[in-house]
């Protein structure tokens, strides 16, 4: 008896510790999904767009789509989430454009418009640089991460001055999602891309708006309501209930993401 049950205990363990394996070197691919079609700026409804290339190392460039704003209107930079090209979402930057806002957007290396290898060092860089190709063109800078784009967002904020950050189904640290998805592995151990909202946020002094939906499953809304509770300016929490984690453009985000917006350019003229 004895002996079986070292048997089990040792298959038990080789189990767990090849599932640790599996996830320590192929976590990247678990992360991110970068596949995904480009959409030529040409076959969209956007107006004024020009197609950006922004460096950001020797003999790298992100692709990116810029386009100006209305007079006396900030620029948006969009900090996209983890999956596919920046472009398949043109419908968003039409509409912030018709409302009078400029628009950047851009993809990270490793995604469609921009060659590289992904890593959260190589987000982050990329995210400062793009803000800073912005800020040298004298634009007034509003922020706006999605899901994964919360992150970089957030790490931009702290490190730079712009006037208003948007935050869209935001994690509280990369590492908690996966700590809550995988409770039984180490993943403070594990895990290399952890980007640590929670820990950023605390030097953003500019106003934040948060939304989150209450079915939301990839990022469960406590993230978004812990995050919002560590904000040293935050002006609006706008939870959704039943909304999900892709369905907050269609329940009205940009309504009130632009209502803020535009009243924290009030304040500052």
């Amino acid at each position: 008896m004895r002996r079986f049950t070292f048997w089990v205990i040792g298959i038990v363990a080789t189990a767990y510790l090849g599932i640790m394996a599996y996830l320590y070197f192929n976590q990247r691919d678990l992360q991110y999904f970068p596949a995904g079609e480009i959409v030529a700026l040409s076959d969209t409804e956007l107006v004024g767009a020009e197609v950006v290339n922004i460096d950001v190392a020797p003999d790298r460039q992100l692709g990116g789509w810029y386009i100006a704003p209305q007079p006396e209107m900030p620029v948006i930079i969009f900090f996209k989430g983890n999956a596919g090209s920046f472009t398949e979402d043109a419908y968003r930057y039409q509409k912030m454009s018709e409302d009078g806002f400029g628009v950047l957007v851009f993809d990270y290396r490793g995604f469609p418009m921009s060659p590289g290898e992904i890593s959260e060092t190589n987000i982050l860089a990329d995210s400062l640089a793009v803000f800073d190709w912005l800020n040298d063109k004298g634009e007034s800078i509003v922020i706006w991460g999605r899901s994964l784009g919360s992150g970089p967002a957030l790490y931009v904020a702290s490190k730079r001055d712009a006037m208003a950050v948007v935050l869209e189904s935001p994690f509280t640290a990369a590492i908690d999602v996966a700590a809550q998805r995988y409770p039984f592995l180490p993943m403070g151990v594990l895990m290399k891309d952890s980007f640590l909202s929670r820990d950023w946020i605390g030097d953003v002094a500019e106003p934040i708006f948060v939304a989150h939906g209450t079915l939301d499953t990839t990022i469960s809304v406590q993230n978004g309501r812990d995050l919002f509770a560590l904000a040293n300016d935050g002006r609006q929490l706008w939870i959704v209930e039943g909304g999900d984690h892709g369905s907050l453009w269609d329940d009205g985000i940009w309504e009130q993401a632009s209502l803020f917006y535009r009243e924290v350019l009030v304040e500052t003229q």
